[in-house]
């Protein structure tokens, strides 16, 4: 794979990429081999059970066949997966729907061709790389409004019991905060923690 200046950055990461690839070993098989060593990936091949990965998998590329839509993979759908690419040899309801589960972004058609298998590569990666960065920016926006949350509710119980204003209630709690060398959601989850006990 010849380098210029202009390459992407995902394609000169994948000389280091570690694959997996669950497939027998016939001819689509030694076909994917081939491509992916002369791309310059460093591969790893078993079929048909694949039981945990091996460290530093960064891409599996898997035969839609019986053996493997029969089996249940433990590191499939986890926080940590790595983006899976089916190779599909049949169009039916069964494997569309096993494609769909994998949340595939790229598929490889079989027979199993040069042609087009980097580019599904290179854009299954980038689009699992942006989906997980678009998973990661809710989680923080979550968060952000859990926190939120809590202190609204402190402020409250603040105004309640205290029969302040929720301006005089906030600086209470930011100076709570401030004297205990805390964070201000911190302070408010005790209040709201205390409240709820003391009510219940």
């Amino acid at each position: 794979m010849k380098r210029t200046a202009e390459t992407p950055a995902i394609l000169r990461d994948l000389r280091s990429l570690k694959v997996v690839v669950i497939h027998p070993q016939d001819q689509d098989g030694e076909e994917l081999l081939a491509q992916l060593q002369r791309i310059g990936c460093d591969v790893e091949v078993c079929w048909p059970r694949l039981d945990s990965l091996p460290s530093g998998t960064g891409l599996v590329i898997m035969a839609m066949r019986p053996e493997t839509l029969s089996v249940n993979f433990p590191w499939l759908g986890t926080s940590t997966s790595p983006p899976v690419i089916p190779v599909v040899t049949y169009e039916n309801p069964i494997t569309i729907e096993a494609v769909l589960r994998l949340n595939a972004f790229a598929t490889i058609p079989s027979p199993v061709r040069s042609f087009g298998l980097l580019t599904g590569i290179a854009v299954a990666l980038t689009q699992f790389k942006a989906s997980r960065a678009r998973e990661r920016y809710i989680e923080r926006l979550e968060q952000k409004q859990a926190k939120v949350r809590v202190i609204q509710q402190a402020k409250q119980i603040v105004m309640e019991t205290r029969g302040v204003s929720e301006e005089d209630a906030y600086q209470m709690l930011r100076s709570q905060a401030m004297l205990k060398r805390e964070q201000i959601e911190t302070v408010a989850g005790e209040i709201v923690k205390a409240h709820e006990t003391l009510s219940f």
